[in-house]
């Protein structure tokens, strides 16, 4: 909310007039509604999007979460590695055929799988970090936004005083 430049009462949206001393206000700032919000909120983490309405869908979310942790990693694609070349010689005496079904259902699926999953959680990883990033820049933007407006009212007051000043000057 804007203040009076000259009594530095308090103005209302689209104010021309102050109603405490009567004095010209060329300009009312009005902040908008989101910056209020902002204070109270704090940018939205992954955690926050899993769904909690009730036991089974919390229950859900979690063992998801767990298994991705598991599967996600490095080590599980190793072992998932280790386990598929296990069938590998019985795939080989098996033709052509045997081994193409080796390698695309039981190498790829099982071994890339867990590669996959650990590519993607660095890249969500560097995603929350480009959002908190982004947060913060916005807040920082917000932040030098209200200094210039503070900047701009104490400007106001300066020149009204002048005009003040020199109206005074010309009457006398």
């Amino acid at each position: 909310m804007s203040s009076c430049p000259k009594c530095g009462a308090k103005l209302t949206p689209g104010a021309h007039t102050c109603p405490a001393c009567g004095s010209s206000v060329i300009f009312t700032h009005v902040p908008h509604p989101h910056i209020a919000q902002r204070k109270h909120q704090a940018p939205v983490k992954r955690a926050d999007m899993h769904p909690h309405e009730n036991a089974i869908q919390r229950f859900n979310t979690f063992l998801a979460m767990q298994v991705t942790g598991a599967v996600g990693t490095m080590w599980c694609a190793y072992l998932f590695a280790i386990l598929a070349f296990i069938s590998f010689p019985e795939a080989v005496r098996g033709g052509t055929a045997t081994l193409i079904g080796w390698i695309a259902q039981t190498f790829l699926q099982l071994v890339l799988l867990s590669i996959i999953i650990v590519g993607q959680k660095v890249d969500g990883a560097a995603s929350d970090k480009r959002a908190l990033d982004t947060y913060n820049d916005a807040e920082a933007v917000l932040h030098e936004a209200m200094q210039i407006q503070e900047h701009l009212a104490a400007q106001d007051k300066v020149l009204t005083d002048l005009v003040v000043e020199l109206r005074r000057t010309r009457q006398a």
